[in-house]
């Protein structure tokens, strides 16, 4: 199987490696060139984020898709605001309407407490995964039902639950899901058609990799899994390391002049965006290796995780276009059939990506995967 390549679109200019412009939170032109840029360089997908201050993702992925002709959508969703069925015919209606096999979602159940109250959500962190398996299980069953049905559960009670729009190709709407705790392995293990981990060291991510796959065996399912990481490239090992080191000095300064803020808030735009009670298992194990050392695996970087604090998806690979390529490969051979990266300079990073980064990433990641797999050479 082919690797799977994502991008992140943002809806405003805004870079972390220098002071964001001020600017509307949604600027239609910019999340144009923004997609049309991951189409160009390459990428299958994009991922719609999800914040409760932020922009409505079905409306951005509706804009995405628009505008470009092949680049897929996967868009972030928290469980708890809006029925199963509902979005399951969200969904499948985006589907239809853009040719079909463009539309996936993303299973998010929260791991800020400041934040998922602002959309008035006071579940506990258990109860949320509790909830996203039961709206995982009738989302997926009504995209598929054949007739209507009948739920009654803890969090969902349906009468007659039937969808006249369906996912227009044979691919369906695939599931996706991240969550790093006991109880989010085994919401992940039942429901998930990829599981999404964060940017650790190759040893923790096929370890990670190997308790999910045994966890979905007990349900007869197999999970693919996909990587979130951060890429910082350069023409020179050391010009990336340099890069990185400007990266890091742009974050503190902001850090120092928001008073420290950032260091307990989510990073959004450059700017941070109020305090968090982070519950988040996933954001608690970046920490732990942030602590114990800047560089992990000759290049993965927690110089900016050190930094923000519990804010998500932190880590970067550092390099040559090679060396990074070659980094996100070794993962690949313990299981990773998807990367998701995303750009410190967001738009500048998905053009100059294109160039080389992801051309490497197509022609060295058609690798078998998995345990078994040969360990190829250093790319």
């Amino acid at each position: 199987m082919s690797i799977e390549i994502i991008g992140m679109v943002a809806t405003q200019d805004g870079s972390e490696s220098r002071a964001a412009p001020a600017g509307p939170a949604v600027d239609p032109g910019y999340l144009t060139r923004f997609a049309q840029a991951h189409e160009a360089a390459g990428f299958d997908r994009v991922l719609i984020g999800y914040h409760a201050t932020g922009p409505d993702g079905f409306a951005v992925a509706a804009h995405v898709l628009a505008v470009t002709t092949r680049l897929k959508v996967l868009i972030a969703h928290r469980p708890g605001f809006v029925a199963p069925t509902l979005v399951a015919r969200k969904l499948a209606t985006l589907d239809a309407l853009t040719g079909g096999g463009r539309v996936a979602i993303h299973h998010i159940s929260g791991g800020d407490e400041a934040d998922q109250q602002r959309d008035g959500d006071f579940t506990s962190h258990d109860r949320r995964y509790a909830r996203t398996a039961e709206f995982m299980s009738v989302l997926r069953r009504e995209l598929t039902a054949t007739g209507p049905f009948d739920h009654d559960g803890e969090f969902y009670r349906v009468r007659g639950a039937f969808s006249d729009v369906r996912p227009a190709t044979a691919a369906g709407i695939p599931l996706y899901f991240g969550g790093a705790s006991a109880a989010a392995v085994d919401v992940g293990a039942e429901h998930a058609d990829v599981y999404m981990l964060w940017g650790e060291p190759v040893a923790q991510i096929a370890d990670r990799i190997d308790r999910i796959r045994a966890a979905a065996a007990g349900y007869g399912r197999t999970v693919r899994f996909s990587l979130s990481v951060r890429p910082i490239v350069a023409a020179t090992e050391e010009a990336a390391w340099a890069r990185a080191e400007q990266i890091r000095a742009a974050t503190a300064g902001r850090v120092a002049a928001s008073g420290g803020a950032q260091v307990q808030g989510v990073m959004k735009a450059g700017r941070a965006t109020g305090q968090t009670r982070s519950s988040s298992v996933g954001s608690a194990r970046l920490q732990e290796q942030a602590a114990t050392a800047d560089v992990h695996d000759e290049r993965l970087w927690f110089g900016v995780t050190r930094l923000t604090g519990p804010g998500g998806n932190s880590s970067a690979l550092v390099g040559t276009p090679r060396q990074v390529a070659g980094a996100l490969l070794a993962y690949r051979r313990v299981g990773v059939d998807t990367v998701l990266i995303r750009g410190f300079d967001p738009l500048e990073d998905v053009v100059d990506w294109g160039r080389e980064l992801i051309p490497l990433l197509r022609t060295q990641g058609d690798l078998p995967v998995g345990p078994g797999a040969p360990v190829a050479g250093r790319v």
